[in-house]
């Protein structure tokens, strides 16, 4: 293979070595196997190297080796993407964990962030001035892939999706070259990293939008996985029509041993995750229509923003294993609830588990076009993911995961939000941005041909 970094003479990967300020790992190097490692330890693949960068430069020496060799290329943020992508066998990873920072803005309520950066490393800096970027619920989750994808969270419905806070990125081009996009600069470019993935170009810095955020509401509630149909169908009433101070995420799930109270260990739930932004003395009266429902188990209380994004990081560390499968729908019917209360009641490991994420208030308001985001109409974002931190169980969470998705994948939309995929195919991925696709692939041979 004319792409792997084995058939690159040793002299020229010497001389590329010296030319990086960051480290470069080969397979022979006693830190090559923890350096190929990503969230997901399902994903086992072997770079020719890996090139942890430190600055722009760096970045645009390895575009430019790659290109010169016709080196398999990958991209590596924080490497939580379930599918891998961060990685390639024989080729070149370009990691980009050396390169962080956070600068915050308070005068224009900006934030300049690296594309090393995670999610919690943002939160950190912007919240003593008061202030959060839209993400998504687990703060070791990388600021690039999140926001390249879209990103739904527990903002979603009061600031929109992590791309509609999105002004400006950083970017080095296929060919080596490093622009600007925004608005006004690039601008098509601008509109396909906007939800479009990472496949435009590798963004090196991002500049959100922040807003006033400081202490919130939030925490589960839990309901036996028996009242599954009842709790989605009051849900979906709901949600769409609370203030959009209010948002709550719907899951089935098993409860582990800690931190919940050994009375519901190893039970099924229908949990909802809420997380509210609004004034605090209103908080009561809004939530009364949940705790109507007698939840056998709440945790809400008031909380700084970054308590929350981490609520879930000490469940689910890095290196468990993963399967995610993932659909858009517009409706919890009865067809649908069944299905959820069917496959909830049997899920197979404790850290498994089935998630429906609002998209309403703000994340709802664009139009389909306005950015490849193509399914600003969608009622939820789900995605059903097997987990387990046991390789011989992989079978066992991959099984589920697909039937469960199989069962529910005829009351979808068709598409999914591409950061919950794994490797499932060009028809997908089609489908995924709808009529959206076809400018994303006009937009990718400009920059990339």
């Amino acid at each position: 293979m004319s792409n792997s970094v084995k058939f690159i003479a040793k002299e020229k990967l010497e001389q590329f070595t010296s030319t990086i300020r960051g480290k470069v790992i080969l397979p022979s190097d006693d830190d090559y196997q923890d350096a190929r490692k990503v969230y997901n330890a399902m994903i086992d693949k072997h770079p020719g190297m890996i090139v942890k960068c430190t600055n722009v430069a760096d970045v645009i020496y390895c575009v430019r080796f790659a290109k010169n060799h016709d080196l398999i290329t990958s991209v590596r943020g924080g490497g939580h993407n379930g599918g891998g992508l961060g990685l390639c066998d024989d080729g070149m990873v370009i990691d980009l964990s050396g390169i962080k920072f956070v600068r915050v803005h308070v005068k224009d309520s900006t934030v300049v962030v690296g594309g090393g950066n995670t999610w919690g490393e943002v939160d950190h800096a912007t919240h003593p001035f008061g202030l959060a970027v839209p993400a998504g619920i687990i703060s070791t989750t990388g600021v690039g892939g999140l926001t390249l994808g879209g990103g739904v969270g527990y903002l979603s419905r009061k600031f929109g999706l992590t791309i509609d806070s999105l002004l400006e990125a950083d970017m080095v081009l296929a060919d080596g070259s490093f622009v600007k996009v925004n608005k006004d600069q690039n601008s098509d470019l601008f509109w396909a990293i906007r939800g479009g993935g990472g496949n435009f170009g590798i963004v090196t810095a991002f500049k959100f939008k922040a807003h006033p955020v400081k202490n919130v509401i939030g925490g589960p509630t839990l309901f036996p996985i028996e009242r599954t149909k009842e709790i989605m169908k009051w849900f979906h009433h709901f949600i769409h029509k609370t203030s959009e101070d209010l948002n709550g995420f719907i899951a089935t799930m098993v409860i582990p041993k800690s931190p919940f109270p050994e009375s519901l260990h190893h039970k099924k739930f229908c949990g909802i995750v809420w997380c509210y932004t609004g004034d605090p003395k209103e908080f009561d009266k809004l939530f009364e229509p949940v705790r109507a429902l007698k939840p056998i188990f709440e945790h809400v209380g008031e909380m700084p923003y970054p308590s929350i994004q981490t609520l879930f990081d000490g469940l689910l560390p890095p290196g468990l294993q993963w399967y995610w499968r993932a659909d858009f729908f517009n409706d919890l019917n009865e067809q649908l609830t069944e299905k959820h209360l069917e496959f909830g009641s049997k899920i197979p490991t404790p850290l498994s588990q089935m998630h429906l994420y609002p998209i309403t208030g703000a994340a709802s308001r664009p139009n389909n076009t306005d950015t490849p985001w193509a399914y600003r109409d969608a009622k939820y974002a789900g995605v059903f993911v097997g987990v387990d931190p046991d390789p011989k169980n992989r079978e066992i969470i991959t099984d589920w995961a697909k039937t469960y998705w199989d069962a529910c994948h005829p009351f979808s939309m068709g598409g999914a939000y591409s950061n919950f995929m794994m490797d499932e195919g060009q028809e997908r991925v089609k489908a995924s941005y709808k009529g959206n696709y076809k400018r994303l692939v006009d937009i990718k041979r400009k920059y990339d041909p």
